[in-house]
């Protein structure tokens, strides 16, 4: 038999058993994830190991059913690679894994034209409590309450590069666990690793915002492509 009858003979049989072209292409990440927050914008971040301080961040859309990528950067993570949030300590420079929601948006500069998320612009009396022993662990701060160490906080204004543009990820945010780590954000890239955020570029920063949109309930999941960490567990 002629070799092109065979093929035309093969084509018709993969399409009588329903593998028509193209049903072997993986679907987008977020459909593979066990959870995206139960809305329609998702961003995922994601590194190629643990120990690995960069990798690709992207947000999606769900649109007719579909999940749709709106855009990616290049994404940093911790100086010391990531680790599942639940098992996350303070002061480990690691990026906690998992999904988290995003409760608001702050900034040194103005909301880009179009922010439709809760943004807070930053002054000199801002800050992010970190001190364990405070009731404001966790927390924005303004002016930094008397039970909050300085030397265990954040004075936002100080990082005049990274917190340009920023979101807060809900990571041990809306019931915090002492000693588990405070201060987890989205946000500009300084001049490497992060301390346990995720940062991307200033231009992608703006675009996120621009694009997040509260009724859409956002998210943002942060793992690796395998493993125990991998995204696809959350």
């Amino acid at each position: 038999m002629r070799r092109g009858v065979v093929i035309t003979l093969v084509s018709a049989s993969l399409l009588l058993l329903g593998a028509a072209p193209g049903a072997t292409d993986p679907q987008p990440l977020p459909a593979q994830l066990a959870d995206t927050g139960g809305g329609s914008q998702l961003i995922t971040a994601e590194a190629s190991a643990p120990s690995s301080t960069s990798g690709i961040l992207t947000w999606w859309e769900r649109r007719d059913g579909q999940w749709t990528q709106v855009g990616s950067a290049a994404a940093r993570f911790g100086a010391k690679g990531l680790v599942e949030g639940a098992k996350r300590q303070q002061g480990t420079n690691t990026t906690p894994t998992g999904l988290y929601d995003l409760p608001f948006g702050f900034g040194l500069q103005a909301a880009p034209a179009g922010t439709a998320v809760e943004y807070r612009p930053v002054t000199a009396d801002s800050w992010w409590c970190q001190d364990n022993d405070s009731a404001s662990y966790n927390r924005w701060v303004e002016p930094l309450p008397s039970d909050c160490r300085a030397t265990e906080s954040e004075k936002l204004s100080s990082y005049t590069t990274q917190y340009g543009y920023a979101l807060v990820i809900g990571f041990n945010y809306a019931q915090p666990v002492r000693g588990r780590g405070a201060g987890i954000f989205l946000h500009v890239n300084g001049a490497g690793a992060t301390a346990g955020c995720v940062s991307v570029p200033e231009d992608a920063m703006r675009r996120i915002l621009q694009w997040a949109d509260p009724k859409k309930l956002p998210h943002i999941a942060i793992g690796t492509t395998g493993g125990d960490t991998a995204l696809t567990r959350y």
